[in-house]
């Protein structure tokens, strides 16, 4: 199934993209993975990963879900293979949906918790904008969604228990250096590397003995989540694809992801690993190259794509992360918002610019004509955007322009296989439409 179908975005016909978001299901239906003699993984028990590994007098869990009600039921599938008491808890980094359910898994014991020196850095965002950011948040993962609107996260079920998020959190007490460990855990032999990439607090666990590797969040069966549409500092991305190509020297015979299932197979796993590793670093050298030739980001993010022979592979098809905006944050991270071009330096305001888009339309009525026009034609894109100059405008049926502009983001929705991106469509035509959302649509 080929991606980028739409000069580099992520948009195919209705049945096409509810095909393979459907199909995308079975990376998180949930069960519990035998993936060695003593080397459990419960997919699908909430939005990530958690996993028991079995030692000589106790079991080692790594991650922990987001709240303790979805930890407890996967806590509970675990005690079909093993009653031994929790020795240790290990959080390959800091995202809530990873550390919020640790005390389900305690039972009274007193494990040791594993962290990054630099543990908590993941959030990434300015708490200062957590107001809007949690907006974005549901939009992005559709939390508001009906079930019939809903498909899935693309790389997480559409429905999750989020009630008690963060309330099993318990705090790391051994801290692991940035040179790494290796140790013994009751009986088993670990070994934790430092890698961040999604987050700059990750890590990763290998078994040597079962030559298992979990990698947290730098692999999920994905198009990585190079920057997310809810709000996101920039994430190295150069790092990110530096610590995959780290755990491909490992030759894994299983790879777990932080998300979607486990790889089975040494040369499967590392070849997995390799593809991501080599699909991340192309996507920032073609936009670094791009910079330096005096490209902007509109122009690149329809430009980059990923190799041929990576475009099909079904760890790299773009259900959760995209190129496109990928490359936009590659562009802001290293030079921020301005493009170079002098016409971008200090544009004209919103609502000035739209009187000079109807000037050059005709008037108001004929770009009114233009937008419903771009609707019927099956022009989403463009109905979107001239509806939101002709908000601005006092003469303009701005009733009309909401509707078209909801149906447009319903059009959209509808064609999207990135299932951020679809959520955020619907989300936002939700909101546009119930009227929770100002006059300007923000």
């Amino acid at each position: 199934m080929a991606t980028n179908s739409v000069d580099g975005q992520t948009q195919v016909e209705p049945k096409t993209a509810l095909r393979m978001l459907n199909a995308q299901q079975q990376q998180f239906q949930q069960k519990v993975v035998k993936v060695a003699d003593n080397v459990y993984v419960a997919v699908g028990f909430h939005g990530a990963n958690t996993s028991m590994i079995v030692g000589d007098d106790g079991v080692i869990i790594i991650d922990t879900l987001k709240g303790p009600s979805s930890a407890a039921k996967a806590f509970e599938a675990f005690r079909k293979h093993s009653d031994k008491p929790v020795k240790a808890i290990i959080y390959t980094h800091s995202y809530g949906d990873h550390i919020g359910g640790a005390s389900a898994f305690v039972e009274g014991e007193t494990p040791d918790i594993y962290g990054t020196e630099s543990f908590g850095s993941a959030e990434g965002v300015n708490k200062a904008v957590s107001t809007v950011k949690a907006k974005r948040n549901l939009r992005q993962f559709g939390r508001d969604l009906s079930a019939l609107e809903s498909t899935n996260r693309g790389v997480a079920p559409a429905m999750t228990a989020d009630h008690d998020g963060g309330k099993g959190y318990l705090p790391p007490n051994v801290t692991v250096p940035n040179s790494g460990l290796k140790t013994t855990i009751a009986g088993v032999e670990i070994e934790f590397h430092i890698g961040p990439g999604e987050t700059d607090d990750a890590m990763f666990i290998w078994l040597p003995k079962q030559q298992v590797l979990f990698a947290g969040d730098n692999f999920y069966s994905s198009f990585p989540n190079l920057y997310a549409i809810r709000g996101t500092a920039y994430r190295d991305v150069l790092s990110w694809s530096e610590s995959v190509a780290k755990m491909a020297e490992f030759e894994p015979r299983v790879l777990v992801p932080g998300h979607t299932m486990p790889i089975r197979g040494k040369e499967q796993a590392t070849t997995a690993l390799k593809d991501y590793s080599e699909a991340i670093g192309s996507i920032y050298k073609q936009t670094v190259n791009g910079i330096n030739a005096g490209k902007g980001p509109d122009q690149l993010a329809h430009a980059v794509k990923l190799p041929e022979r990576l475009r099909d592979k079904p760890y790299l098809i773009e259900y959760y992360g995209t190129v496109p905006h990928a490359v936009r944050a590659i562009y802001s991270g290293l030079l921020g918002w301005y493009d170079g071009n002098p016409t971008t330096l200090s544009p004209l305001q919103p609502k000035i610019k739209a009187q000079k888009i109807a000037e050059l339309a005709g008037g108001t009525k004929n770009l009114t004509s233009q937008m419903q026009a771009a609707l019927e034609k099956g022009e989403f894109q463009w109905a979107l955007e001239l509806s939101d100059h002709l908000k601005w405008l006092d003469d303009a049926d701005r009733k009309l322009a909401r509707k078209v502009k909801i149906e447009a983001l319903r059009g959209l929705a509808a064609r999207e296989y990135n299932a951020p991106n679809r959520n955020y469509y619907v989300s936002y035509a939700n909101e546009l439409e119930s009227g929770r959302l100002s006059e300007l649509w923000f």
